[in-house]
């Protein structure tokens, strides 16, 4: 959610500060058009002004004006136009010398010759002699044409004034025009996005702190729920929502816990009630004088009690009331895995890997789970291989056998209760693999099959340590 969020908040400060920027930049374009406007109709003052006076005149006019300081252009008579190393044309310096070429000519007449480019400080040449700026009195045109420490470009202006007669204007744009570069995103701006950014990510953080804070709770006691733990009534806080959830949970609860307490007095009583009529079968079996009728009623009263007791067993080992507890997975390892060892074993069990850390789970539903597998093995495919994977998310341990393997169609049957594989005759209730399987479920685990190319069965029981 905060990545998500700072990505929103960052596209709509950038979408802003580039709306907000073209809008500067097309006002800045429209003043400085302006601006060069302005400036256009000062030169063509000027030199109608030079164009009324007479020729003898003219330089004593332009000496005045030097002693003077100047005025905001650099003005002289020149008996040939200027060579000047001129800048590389933008749309913002085309823009300018556009509209002051349309305004000259629309004052002076499309007769005389006009030339107007943009130069550089040190590539400006004053005078027929090809003077730089460095070169003249400060009072005659540093005042003009210098602003240190930018030193922008220089307008450039020549004139044809009669054949033989250069008016030459060196002038600069007004501020804040000066540069004429294009204005980038101030370093205010950029400070105001990070600030509003860090900011709404600090409130953001804190009312998904405040949210998440009642689904963690939420979802630790749906996992501890999970494993048959006992679970206090979740509290109801946070957003609406997240109240909603929190008391369906609580009401959920409720019942699951109403419906595992009928469960265990249901079969407590049918426990109960078949054990009685079942022994009494017995005794009257013993006084039937047919045998072979005897053993037929024995036989069936000896199938009738394995299902019932596999069936109490089925239970009561998927529903074993624990409480959770970090459980130390190599010391149930060592334990279920040394008789199989050597020297004191036939050492038909192997182990490789250990576990990182304890798993919080139920102990002894964990122990029987392990137990099973590595007893499934052993019976049926004579050898159980172990292999321990384990990281931050799960723990993960492979037994492989060498066995025959199982038929893909009957990979979920072999977990049923009570079924065997044609030709399994080995003793038992048929539970191993679905006990196995429903304590995995319970800490929200699986427990799968592969067969292996060289032969055997792989079983996974895989334990996750998070909770999605």
């Amino acid at each position: 959610m905060l990545l998500l969020t700072l990505l929103a908040v960052l596209l709509a400060q950038a979408l802003s500060s580039v709306i907000w920027l073209s809008q500067l930049r097309a006002t800045q374009m429209e003043g400085l058009i302006t601006s060069a406007r302005s400036l256009a109709y000062s030169m063509a003052a000027s030199v109608s002004y030079f164009r009324s006076l007479p020729l003898a005149y003219r330089p004593l006019v332009l000496d005045q004006l030097r002693s003077m300081g100047g005025t905001r252009f650099v003005v002289s008579l020149n008996d040939r136009p200027l060579d000047m190393q001129t800048l590389e044309p933008t749309p913002r310096k085309q823009a300018v010398l556009d509209v002051v070429d349309e305004v000259l000519r629309q004052h002076l007449g499309t007769d005389p010759d006009i030339s107007v480019w943009f130069v550089r400080p040190e590539d400006l040449r004053i005078f027929n002699s090809g003077l730089k700026l460095d070169e003249l009195p400060r009072s005659w045109a540093h005042y003009a044409l210098s602003l240190e420490p930018v030193n922008p470009p220089i307008l450039v202006t020549q004139i044809e004034l009669a054949r033989g007669e250069w008016l030459y204007i060196a002038s600069l744009l007004p501020e804040p025009y000066t540069t004429l570069e294009e204005q980038e995103l101030p370093l205010q701006q950029v400070w105001f996005i990070a600030l509003t950014s860090g900011f709404l990510l600090l409130f953001i953080g804190l009312l998904v702190h405040w949210q998440s804070r009642p689904l963690k709770r939420l979802a630790r006691a749906a996992r501890d729920m999970s494993l048959g733990a006992e679970v206090e009534s979740v509290v109801e806080g946070g957003g609406s929502e997240v109240v909603e959830v929190s008391r369906a949970f609580n009401a959920m609860r409720t019942r699951i816990s109403r419906y595992l307490t009928e469960r265990g007095q249901l079969f407590s009583a049918i426990s109960h009630d078949l054990r009685t009529p079942i022994t009494r079968l017995r005794l009257r079996v013993e006084l039937l004088e047919d045998e072979t009728q005897q053993r037929k009623f024995s036989r069936d009263l000896d199938e009738l009690e394995l299902l019932v007791k596999g069936a109490l067993q089925c239970v009561k080992d998927t529903d074993i009331h624990e409480n959770i507890e970090p459980v130390d997975l190599n010391y149930v390892l060592d334990c279920l895995v040394e008789p199989f060892l050597p020297p004191n074993g036939n050492g038909s069990a192997t182990q490789h890997g250990k576990a990182e850390a304890p798993y919080p789970g139920k102990p002894l539903a964990l122990k029987r789970c392990i137990g099973n597998l590595i007893d499934n093995a052993i019976k049926y495919g004579h050898k159980a291989h172990l292999r321990v994977e384990d990281n931050a998310k799960a723990f993960v341990l492979h037994v492989d056998d060498e066995g025959p393997g199982v038929p893909e169609q009957r990979m979920e049957q072999v977990f049923e209760p009570h079924f065997r594989l044609a030709g399994s005759q080995q003793q038992g209730y048929g539970l191993g693999l679905g006990i196995a399987r429903n304590i995995a479920h319970s800490h929200g685990g699986e427990v799968s099959l592969q067969n292996l190319r060289g032969g055997g069965l792989r079983v996974t029981l895989y334990l996750p340590r998070t909770v999605d």
